[in-house]
This record gives structure tokens, C-alpha cells and sequence, in this order.
């Protein structure tokens, strides 16, 4: 089965809670829904630091302390995704640091949830629930 690993960043925002979500780039991904920043990991590479790795290299972003969020399977192609989850360090800029994207950006939670892939949707609400929870 093929794995992949990324995180959900998270800050407060003027709209209330947001995340770091990016879009991949190419004609043919115009319409493809919105992800976590994601990849595979390389050869003896943990998830987390796989995770780590994905969101700099695609949002210019290096992620500080991370908590695991479990994983989802994708209905189509039973790829599973590890997410982990932690605040976005202060100051965050997201920015297109690889070809393989052509947006990065922190959206509002309800936004989100519409522009998400829906088999990576389950990571929001595990999100909302770790914050609820004081984790």
C-alpha cells in the first residue's frame, strides 16, 4: 500500500481558526480539490519527519512541535495519508516552494472543509476535536 505523510497547520486568524492547505499544480489538477501538504517518505524516513520535510518543500514552512492526527485511506486508490497536526509557527507565510503546487495558503476552517479532498476531511475534525480537547 502506498503511504504518504504531511501535517495540518493551524492558526487563529481574523475569520477564527485557519489551516495550511495547498493545491496542486497543472492543467490537468484546474479542478482537483485542495490537500494538506503531503509526500512520501523517503527510503528510512519517519512519518513525522516525512511530514516535516513535505510542508517545507511545498509551502515554505517548517512546522514546530506536531502531534499525530492517525491516518485515512483514500477511497479510490487505498492510498493511505499519516497527518499530524500543530500551530503554525508565528509569523508563517505560506508561498509555492515546489513545482507540485500552485497555491499554498491558510484558509478558514469552513472553507476548508469545502475545498479539502473529502477522504482527508476526517483530519479537520479530528483537529477541531485535539483543540476542543486543550490538546
Amino acid at each position: 500500500m502506498k503511504q504518504s505523510a504531511g501535517t495540518l497547520l493551524y492558526r487563529r486568524g481574523p475569520q477564527g481558526m485557519q489551516v495550511l492547505l495547498v493545491h496542486p499544480s497543472g492543467p490537468y489538477n484546474r479542478e482537483a480539490p485542495w490537500s494538506i501538504p503531503k509526500g512520501i517518505p523517503d527510503p528510512g524516513e519517519t512519518l513525522e519527519d516525512a511530514a516535516r520535510r513535505e510542508t517545507e518543500e511545498e509551502a515554505g514552512i517548517r512546522p514546530g512541535e506536531l502531534v499525530p492526527l492517525g491516518n485515512i485511506t483514500y477511497v479510490k486508490s487505498r492510498k493511505r495519508v499519516h497527518c499530524f497536526a500543530g500551530p503554525a509557527p508565528e509569523g508563517s507565510a505560506p508561498r509555492c516552494a515546489s513545482w507540485e503546487i500552485d497555491c499554498a495558503e491558510f484558509l478558514p476552517l469552513a472553507e476548508a472543509r469545502t475545498k479539502l479532498h473529502q477522504d482527508q476531511v476526517p483530519f479537520l475534525d479530528r483537529l477541531a476535536a485535539l483543540l476542543e480537547s486543550g490538546g
